[in-house]
């Protein structure tokens, strides 16, 4: 599995001009989930996340993690993230997983983030969303568990 954690002030997403999910300071997690993936994985990122210090102290250091600051995370799928792009022009998505493999992985991966105290809002598993992302800092951050 992989994520893309973009540190937010705030996120929503909209599917056909309706806003579906919305959150203020958090985390946004684009997440890709590939053939061999698991629940292992998805427990391991979730608590990894939830834990992640990357929020300032008031000294401005990153001493804070979602949990401490009372953060929320938006869920996004994005099977994008298995695109391999080495050859031609046209990326090729033949790592990620199938949809009847991913989309149940998703959902166990919100639900272990819920698990850890994480208030959580989604996307919608297959549609097409406008996320809108106020990156943070920018912080972003690439995690992925093989």
């Amino acid at each position: 599995m992989r994520v893309l954690l973009q540190r937010v002030s705030h996120a929503s997403v909209t599917v056909e001009g309706q806003t579906i999910s919305e959150i203020g300071l958090g985390f946004v997690t684009l997440v890709g989930v590939g053939h061999g993936d698991g629940e292992d994985q998805a427990a391991w990122l979730a608590q990894k996340i939830a834990g992640l210090r990357v929020f300032e102290d008031e000294d401005g250091k990153f001493n804070r993690s979602l949990q401490d600051v009372g953060g929320s995370a938006l869920v996004v799928s994005q099977f994008t993230l298995f695109a391999d792009a080495r050859k031609g022009r046209r990326p090729s998505f033949v790592d990620a997983a199938a949809p009847e493999h991913a989309a149940p992985l998703v959902e166990r991966f919100a639900e272990f983030l819920r698990a850890e105290g994480i208030p959580v809002q989604m996307g919608v598993f297959g549609a097409h969303m406008l996320v809108q992302i106020h990156n943070d800092g920018p912080v972003t951050i690439w995690l992925e568990r093989e």
